[in-house]
């Protein structure tokens, strides 16, 4: 491009970093408030939230995109064409693949009322059209993540919107619980009277939800303690007297603010969220502080402090869930038999599902005896087996494909990473493991207004991801 004078040039810089600043803005607009409205669960939160991200994706600068980041752009169209292929054949009246995997149900239905109804690969037509929105989201705010990803301070940032949202939820959910526990914002509760939810509708949600923005103040929190550890590292007294005497700056807000989100995710009495969260702060806090540390028993040493301290606040505030563990233990049967039977519908439509977003409809059929009658089963409880018998298991093995991909892109950049790339790395692994083991037991991640933060995370990491692999790979000469 060619400039005809300095006032162009000039121009053309605020133009670009105008786009930067708004494209940035939009993203962390919606990681922010997508868990408020209700935890965005509505098709019109969603559409909402769909073009906003669209937005963002457009107007933001690619100029400083390299291979790494192509590489993943290639990923995810891959990951959405294989999507749009099978809602495709889910939706059209006429069939791409030769064989036929049309739904019985529709020549029963023919049958019993006595007319031709034109059939369909899903149980309930036109439904995959509704639930596009839900993966969509996902895919533009994960997108929306890797174009800040590459700028290390707006990476940052966005780290720091996480943890300060988390903060005001969470000031929020205690407050309302405290004044009117039988509602969520302005309307009433149809379960979890008796815990605290905040702006979500489902407790184990929130606690995920609040447990990754606690997990996003550990790691800022150690970041702000890292160089007076470093300092005296080989003394145990002189650290503590250190950081007693001048603790540095920011470091108390950041320690009441991890408090907060704990205290939130403590009431809401969610046992695999509570226990994955802290299982998760436990990793950080050993990985952390044993890169800075002597290797050998000094890390050991960190990962029993860890494990004494979460112990103790587990103790202090986890009487909710101490009362439903001795109650109820750590498992459900219902969703084992679930689980059983899901695998039963996946055998019957294993390569294009029964439709996605009609597991409501499709698991009637399959609902086994040993499950209680009370309640309805819309979700499956777990989000794997969920994307598998509503879209098939070879897209499905797409998807925990590239989630190992990512993964492991992420691991391998964290070994090499310094600073605030380790603080953003380290958050975003922590996130992702809480995340997808509880979404493997749950649905956490099929609610929009906690996958924009899970999603966004991973984006921007592995955006910083490339970029550290490329600063410390070997030249080229």
């Amino acid at each position: 491009m060619r400039f005809s004078s300095v006032s162009d040039v000039t121009k053309e810089i605020s133009l670009r970093a105008w786009r930067d600043w708004f494209s940035s803005a939009l993203l962390f607009g919606t990681v922010a408030l997508a868990p408020l409205p209700f935890g965005s669960t509505d098709l019109i939160s969603i559409a909402l939230w769909c073009v906003v991200l669209g937005i963002a994706i457009v107007l933001g600068p690619v100029d400083s995109f390299d291979g790494g980041h192509a590489t993943a752009f290639g990923v995810v169209f891959a990951l959405a064409l294989a999507y749009s292929l099978v809602l495709h054949e889910q939706l059209a009246d006429k069939s791409w693949l030769p064989v036929g995997l049309v739904h019985p149900i529709w020549t029963q239905a023919s049958e019993v009322l006595g007319t031709s109804l034109a059939p369909s690969i899903s149980v309930a037509k036109h439904q995959p059209f509704f639930e596009l929105g839900r993966p969509l989201a996902n895919i533009l705010i994960f997108l929306a993540g890797l174009r800040i990803g590459a700028d290390r301070r707006a990476s940052s940032s966005l780290l720091k919107v996480i943890a300060w949202s988390g903060v005001a939820y969470a000031v929020y959910g205690i407050g309302s619980h405290i004044i009117d526990p039988g509602k969520v914002l302005w309307r009433e509760k149809v379960a979890y009277q008796g815990v605290l939810t905040a702006t979500f509708f489902n407790r184990n949600t929130a606690a995920v939800y609040f447990g990754t923005c606690a997990i996003a103040w550990l790691v800022l929190l150690l970041g702000r303690l890292r160089y007076q550890i470093v300092e005296h590292k080989s003394r145990w007294r002189s650290t503590l007297r250190s950081l007693l005497s001048h603790p540095p700056h920011g470091s108390i807000t950041a320690s009441l603010a991890l408090f907060v989100c704990l205290s939130a995710m403590f009431m809401t009495g969610s046992r695999a969220g509570v226990l994955l969260s802290l299982t998760a702060a436990v990793i950080v806090f050993t990985a952390y502080l044993g890169r800075v540390l002597p290797r050998g028993s000094r890390v050991a040493a960190l990962f029993v402090v860890a494990g004494c301290c979460v112990f103790l606040l587990f103790q202090l505030l986890g009487g909710v869930v101490n009362a439903r563990i001795d109650l109820q233990g750590l498992g459900d049967g219902g969703r084992l038999h679930t689980y059983k039977a899901m695998l039963g519908m996946i055998e019957s439509f294993p390569w294009l599902g029964t439709g996605l977003g009609t597991f409501v409809w499709s698991f009637p059929a399959y609902r086994p005896s040993d499950v209680s009658l009370w309640g309805v089963w819309d979700r499956a409880h777990s989000t794997i087996l969920e994307i598998a018998s509503d879209v098939g298991v070879p897209l499905a093995i797409l998807v925990v494909v590239a989630w190992i991909l990512m993964l492991g892109l992420l691991v391998n950049a964290l070994r090499r990473s310094r600073g605030e790339d380790t603080t953003l790395l380290l958050a975003a692994l922590a996130a992702a493991f809480v995340a997808l083991v509880h979404t493997s037991l749950d649905f956490s991640l099929q609610t929009f207004g906690f996958s924009a933060t899970i999603f966004a995370l991973q984006g921007a990491a592995v955006g910083r991801a490339f970029r550290v692999l490329r600063k410390n790979s070997p030249s080229i000469s």
